[in-house]
């Protein structure tokens, strides 16, 4: 009766832990998607479309202009653009080296601090889910060994508790780990962008 009653309640404790875990493995993949989405140009065109907006004062040398129109889009590319003219003067080399520091600072650094947590919940989950099962398996086999009448319901009972906590575990990891590889792609592009538009404005910079 006491294993039995103990069994309970790491029970629970297995789906409160599943049930929390995938929680937060949510709540770390939305706040990447949504850094992600807020941060990124979505293609070429639009990076070549912020680039020509700000070549043409920057080549008329109206930098309060150019600023101005940086500082109005809160997106990695523009921002990176504006500490890039504000610091002109300390030459481009320079400011080139700042800027890859910048970009890792301000925004890799959260992403990836966030990504460390969905791939922490990505392997947890069915490990956690295996620890249910050999729960599940040590209370069906505690049933047996009673010596006495086997409750066939309460070992049923046990399997499907361990076949339940296993296919939880597979079930909060799969969906995230695709999830994950999509945001991947996102971001690898997002980078792409990033690295190609710092130097075109550098390039911009550095003819005038």
């Amino acid at each position: 009766m006491r294993f039995t009653f103990l069994f309970e309640i790491v029970g629970y404790a297995i789906y409160v832990g599943l049930a929390a875990i995938a929680i937060w493995g949510a709540f770390n993949l939305i706040l990447v998607w949504r850094r992600v989405v807020t941060t990124r140009f979505r293609d070429e065109e639009e990076l070549d479309a912020f680039v020509e907006a700000i070549d043409e004062p920057i080549s008329a040398k109206k930098y309060d202009e150019a600023i101005s129109l940086c500082g109005e889009d809160r997106r990695a590319m523009p921002q990176l653009a504006l500490y890039a003219i504000m610091n002109r003067e300390q030459g481009v080399d320079r400011v080139e080296r700042q800027l890859a520091e910048r970009f890792q600072l301000d925004v890799m650094s959260d992403i990836d601090y966030r990504l460390s947590w969905v791939s922490t919940v990505i392997k947890s989950a069915p490990m956690i889910g295996l620890l249910g099962t050999v729960i599940g398996m040590m209370g069906a086999f505690a049933n047996l060994s009673t010596g006495t009448k086997v409750d066939t319901g309460k070992m049923a009972e046990d399997i499907m508790f361990a076949l339940i906590t296993t296919a939880c575990g597979l079930a909060i990891a799969v969906p995230l780990l695709l999830a994950r590889e999509g945001i991947n792609v996102r971001i690898r592009k997002m980078e792409d962008l990033v690295t190609a538009g710092v130097s075109q404005v550098l390039e911009v910079l550095r003819l005038r």
